[in-house]
């Protein structure tokens, strides 16, 4: 079991209490589609974005685990599930690529920024016929000078259509298998840069995102993050922090959701007896409880792994497919147990389902999952990963 300190806890529950007041008005922006740029402007003020970033540019430093048991506090007290799947995508997909990757210049020009929540973040690799195959990426970077040109498409991009910088996987070496894909920082108003409009989508609609463009895009080569052909290794490294900071949101929100339900269960009568007390509300309120501790360890065994340079593709793995498939459940178990309420959109529960889902697909689907670690078991899948 983790043991945190009292620093520790005081960003935590500051951060619940952050999350508690960003909330109001949650489903009306979620029916609207709407990026809330008040709460987001309000929660950079709070210095949640800055968490595991450097002092010297402003921010607070905190290591992976800790930046993890942050932002459940914040899943813990926020309802606006897509406003905290931004501010993930925004710390790890540009932020912790930058300062893990990024040259002293990249970082001195852009780190601040991300810190202070005033450039939003965003990172494009899926592309319409490539999906999650990194290596079948069509998007290409061809050198020229001192620039590096981009052309071609990307899709599904998390907070496309207001990212101010964005990391962009392109293929720079269409033989170099692995060691061929670049990943480069795009600032929006580069010429050539072209931004779709905001894709309608079932859950996490506060949250926005488009497909991007690039028509001979122009983007000096000291934007290149990481060195060329180094895109396989950025992309490895935030796809790790991405699934262990994002399920840790997921992580809060299950335990949110447990604590209404089981006080639902044990204050709702009927037939003269608190629900609670039939078997089968009370065995599907342990199965919550089950999951959210079991996706809650592996999360953290997981980061703990990570953090300790170990291997951890396995553990990641699982902790992505056991918190992403134990969010579902929960969220299905309490419509269920809220009965015809929690069928209703001001119950808040069909919210949650919706958000719920996405995390079946975001960040390598369940299959992709199941095949990662079927491969790294030594078993001959027939699709790879």
């Amino acid at each position: 079991m983790m043991q945190w300190n009292s620093e520790q806890q005081e960003l935590r529950d500051a951060a619940v209490r952050l999350g508690t007041a960003l909330s109001t008005g949650y489903l009306e922006r979620d029916s609207a589609a709407e990026f809330p740029r008040d709460e987001w402007k309000r929660l950079s003020e709070s210095g949640l974005p800055a968490l595991p970033f450097d002092r010297r540019f402003g921010g607070l430093e905190q290591d992976l685990l800790t930046t993890m048991y942050v932002l459940e506090g914040f899943g813990h007290g926020c309802r606006d599930t897509g406003l905290s799947f931004s501010l993930t995508t925004h710390i790890v997909s540009t932020g912790i690529a930058l300062q893990h990757f990024g040259s002293p210049a990249l970082q001195e020009r852009f780190l601040p920024g991300i810190c202070t929540g005033d450039l939003i973040g965003a990172h494009a690799i899926t592309e319409p016929d490539a999906g999650s195959d990194m290596l079948a990426l069509r998007t290409s970077g061809r050198v020229d000078g001192d620039e590096l040109v981009l052309n071609g498409s990307k899709a599904y991009v998390t907070n496309g259509p207001v990212a101010d910088l964005i990391v962009v996987y392109v293929k720079t070496d269409p033989e170099g298998g692995p060691f061929g894909t670049t990943a480069v920082l795009v600032e929006r108003d580069r010429e050539g840069l072209t931004v779709g409009r905001p894709v309608s989508k079932m859950g996490l609609r506060t949250s926005p995102l488009s497909e991007l463009f690039f028509d001979d895009c122009r983007v000096p080569l000291e934007n290149i993050i990481g060195g060329r052909g180094a895109g396989f290794l950025v992309f490895d490294h935030v796809i790790s922090w991405e699934v262990l900071c994002s399920f840790a949101v997921n992580a809060g929100e299950m335990q949110h959701r447990l604590e209404k339900t089981l006080d639902h269960a044990r204050n709702r009568t009927q037939f003269g007896s608190p629900i609670g007390s039939f078997q089968a509300v009370a065995h599907r309120i342990v199965d919550m409880r089950i999951a959210v501790d079991t996706a809650r360890r592996a999360l953290y065994d997981a980061a703990l792994r990570v953090s300790r340079n170990e291997e951890a593709t396995v553990d990641v793995a699982i902790a992505k497919l056991l918190t992403s498939e134990a969010n579902m459940a929960t969220a299905v178990a309490a419509v269920q147990t809220y009965g015809a309420h929690g069928y209703m959109t001001e119950s808040g529960a069909e919210h949650d389902v919706r958000g719920a889902l996405a995390g079946l697909i975001y960040s390598g689907t369940s299959d992709i999952q199941r095949n990662r670690i079927a491969r790294m078991m030594g078993l001959n899948t027939t699709v790879s990963s």
